[in-house]
């Protein structure tokens, strides 16, 4: 298993060429859809006892479609930054989206191991979310700096408003499930606040229109599939 996410910045795209580079991306992709990326932190449900008071069967269905979407949501965002670094000429730019990346992977898998423990299993869908992602992010990434981070701040704004609602959603009694998306929420506005500190400009209104569509695409079918 390995920690943690190479990074590939910019130099590596100048002095080994772009298709050298998405080689290298098709790798990490791989071990991202296939789980063998691992967290670099603890999972903060592991300070938790075993849930103190069993999930019936609804219950126990229900947050696991919660959980999916938000494991779905770290494909995505995974693919749109990694696919944003390819393509980003500003190094430190490419820094922020790769760090971001980073602690991106700690919620997969800490979502992934919640999954496993509802007995339920990841979206099938996930490689298609990863590609589009992907290809979403390395448009987005050559529209320059404050458009990069834009985008980037956007992003983590529209998964902070879904974490609370799944906050707001999961069953009273699934602490677990609570506790990673609590962290989850807090890493995000983290990210958000960094891109905004760095110069990321305003999306347009049709785009975060899109991006509320599409993320609503996403999340409708990720929950059952």
């Amino acid at each position: 298993m390995q920690d943690s996410v190479p990074k590939f910045a910019s130099g590596f795209v100048r002095r080994h060429g772009l298709f050298d580079a998405l080689i290298a991306e098709a790798d990490m992709a791989l071990q991202v859809l296939s789980g063998a990326v691992g967290a670099k932190r603890p999972n903060p449900a592991d300070v938790l006892a075993p849930d103190a008071q069993a999930l019936d069967a609804t219950q126990k269905m229900h947050a696991a479609g919660l959980m999916r979407v938000n494991h779905v949501g770290e494909i995505c965002a995974q693919a749109l930054y990694r696919g944003q670094s390819v393509v980003c000429k500003d190094p430190a730019c490419t820094e922020l989206l790769l760090d971001a990346a980073a602690e991106e992977v700690d919620h997969l898998a800490w979502c992934g191991q919640r999954l496993a423990e509802l007995n339920a299993r990841p979206s099938v869908l996930n490689p298609l979310w990863y590609a589009g992602s992907f290809v979403l992010g390395a448009l987005a990434g050559r529209s320059g700096v404050a458009h990069n981070l834009g985008f980037m701040a956007e992003t983590e704004r529209q998964v902070e408003a879904h974490l609370d609602s799944h906050l707001e959603r999961l069953p009273v009694h699934d602490e677990r499930s609570r506790a990673i998306v609590r962290q989850m929420k807090e890493d995000e506005i983290k990210h958000r606040k960094t891109a905004e500190d760095h110069g990321a400009s305003s999306l347009a209104a049709p785009v975060k229109a899109v991006m509320r569509t599409v993320s609503r695409v996403m999340t409708t079918t990720a929950y059952r599939i």
